[in-house]
């Protein structure tokens, strides 16, 4: 299954024409939800399926993964959450959406803060499902317990290395990440696991640098808006594992830095919620858009 049952698909452009693959479906208020990593919009498959009966859902592939333009590199700007959050309001408002819900998971999740707090006058509400904003994610990885982020440091070097040591083992660099944060190793299909091994391996360069944006530009970004006191205006729910416990670090203070409407809540589901847990994760993005009162 590399698409969603019963959803249409769109080529939109995002930011600077990147062209993005777009599932929609549904009717009703407007919700994106945005795929992390190593993954494509399809994660989204039984949650969009859920919603789309008293919601249009729109689902599409981040610049860079699955059916979207991979644009090369030329600057930390290219991969930037600001730039893929400004791809999120270019695809709502193709779609005639000028105020939506925002949902992510992992990358997608991180994409969500930016666009939230550079476009909240567009964002109705944000979910979050486990993950941290950038800059307290580097904030709490400190010591061996880090080591559960090795790929993030990894990520982070200058162009050129981290490409090419993973794409001379690419296959188990994606695979190794499925099998140790799914849960009980029966979240995925083989056709399903297979889908998103084979999409990550062909977009090795474009993953690498979101992933080293997060360690440039998205953290200055973050640092300048918690010196501005900039906060998340809408309704916040998070919904995450307890990473806390492990790393040492409290996540409603996290999180309520950020945001005076948060919702917190912890799950026994693995990383892989919104597949293992669908009806979960849907339920918790209906109570969200309950909150913001979203008609």
């Amino acid at each position: 299954m590399t698409t969603i049952d019963g959803f249409d698909y769109r080529t939109i452009p995002g930011s600077g024409g990147v062209p993005l693959n777009v599932a929609h479906g549904g009717h009703g208020p407007a919700v994106i939800l945005l795929h992390g990593f190593p993954q494509t919009h399809v994660m989204w498959s039984e949650v969009a399926r859920r919603l789309a009966d008293d919601h249009t859902v729109i689902v599409p592939d981040l610049r860079g993964y699955g059916r979207s333009g991979k644009p090369e590199e030329d600057g930390p700007e290219t991969y930037s959450k600001r730039t893929m959050g400004d791809d999120v309001v270019a695809v709502a408002t193709a779609l005639g959406h000028d105020r939506f819900g925002l949902v992510g998971h992992d990358r997608g999740a991180l994409v969500g803060v930016r666009a939230a707090l550079d476009h909240p006058e567009a964002v109705q509400y944000l979910g979050i499902l486990d993950v941290l904003p950038t800059l307290d994610t580097w904030g709490v990885l400190h010591g061996v317990d880090a080591k559960v982020a090795w790929h993030l440091y990894l990520m982070a070097q200058p162009k050129g290395l981290p490409e090419r040591m993973i794409a001379a083992v690419a296959e188990d660099f994606v695979a190794s990440f499925l099998d140790a944060w799914d849960s009980d190793g029966n979240t995925f299909t083989p056709e399903l696991r297979r889908h998103y091994i084979e999409s990550s391996v062909a977009a090795v360069p474009s993953i690498v640098a979101d992933f080293r944006a997060s360690s440039g530009v998205d953290l200055e970004l973050d640092r300048a808006d918690r010196e501005a006191g900039r906060r998340l205006e809408m309704p916040l729910g998070v919904l995450s594992q307890d990473w806390g416990a492990q790393l040492g670090f409290d996540p409603t203070a996290i999180w309520g830095a950020w945001s005076d409407d948060l919702t917190y809540q912890p799950t026994t589901a693995g990383h892989y919620m919104a597949e293992e847990r669908p009806d979960e994760v849907a339920d918790v993005i209906r109570t969200l858009a309950a909150r913001a009162r979203v008609r």
